[in-house]
């Protein structure tokens, strides 16, 4: 009798690589712990200061209000945070949570340093399996992190469990540019620009390198709505910015 083959470990995209699914949290683990510490600086000069603007528009968006207890994933630097805190005042309630404890480092010591002592809690954890109950939460947002899970439709359910009937998703994400001439030149900008600031200013090209390439195999704007869907969203739609380069896609629990 003849054994049988061994079945090929399951894959996932790390960039332009094909890693295992195990070892690929591993691995962002440490481009993350990496960067942690310059990473706002990073994105000023990679973005020109725009991402800023769009992450005003997801808060916009998303709208917060008193009472409402909205969950930001992968978001341990603080930024969406700090600015669903700053609306809402004091009786805001936003739960922060990241895998890489680096990360929520730095998020902590820059709310200490706003004065953000109220209306935060900071968790870590994986978006793949949120330690939270189901439907503990009103809303949920993530920005620049979905493209760096291991496995996108994992994250998004994950989403939706934890999600309230009527909660709100929210993701902020880079997308496909909806110019072809456009295109040509954003990714012949981000494929030399990434690595040479991340060598530059964090002294890591590779880790910047890793990220633009997540960028190119990130799924397009469509492509993103049907899997939401899949997992039960309804109601979902996305908003270009910047020609696509950012696309800002909602969906409703119902």
């Amino acid at each position: 009798m003849t054994e049988p083959a061994d079945t090929p470990a399951e894959q996932a995209s790390f960039g332009y690589r094909d890693v295992p699914a195990s070892e690929k949290a591993g691995m962002v683990a440490r481009v993350f712990e990496s960067v942690a510490p310059r990473y706002d600086l990073m994105n000023d000069l990679m973005s020109g200061g725009v991402h800023r603007l769009w992450k005003n528009a997801l808060v916009d968006v998303l709208n917060p209000r008193a009472g409402e207890k909205i969950l930001d994933v992968a978001g341990g630097t603080g930024d969406i945070a700090f600015r669903i805190v700053q609306r809402v005042g004091d009786e805001a309630d936003v739960t922060v949570c990241d895998i890489n404890p680096a990360m929520l480092e730095v998020g902590r010591d820059r709310a200490v340093d706003r004065g953000l002592l109220r209306g935060l809690a900071w968790t870590t954890g994986d978006a793949e399996a949120l330690p939270f109950p189901d439907r503990s939460f009103d809303a949920y947002t993530i920005a620049f992190g979905l493209r760096n899970v291991t496995d996108i439709d994992k994250a998004l359910a994950e989403a939706h469990r934890v999600l309230r009937p009527g909660g709100r998703f929210y993701c902020l994400e880079f997308s496909k540019v909806t110019s072809a001439p456009v295109g040509r030149v954003y990714d012949a900008y981000s494929e030399r620009a990434l690595p040479f600031f991340g060598r530059v200013i964090a002294r890591d090209a590779e880790s910047y390198r890793y990220l633009h390439e997540s960028i190119r195999r990130f799924p397009s704007q469509r492509e993103l709505a049907a899997r939401m869907r899949a997992v039960g969203f309804e109601r979902v739609a996305w908003r270009n910015m910047t020609l696509g380069v950012v696309a800002l896609h909602s969906g409703w629990r119902i």
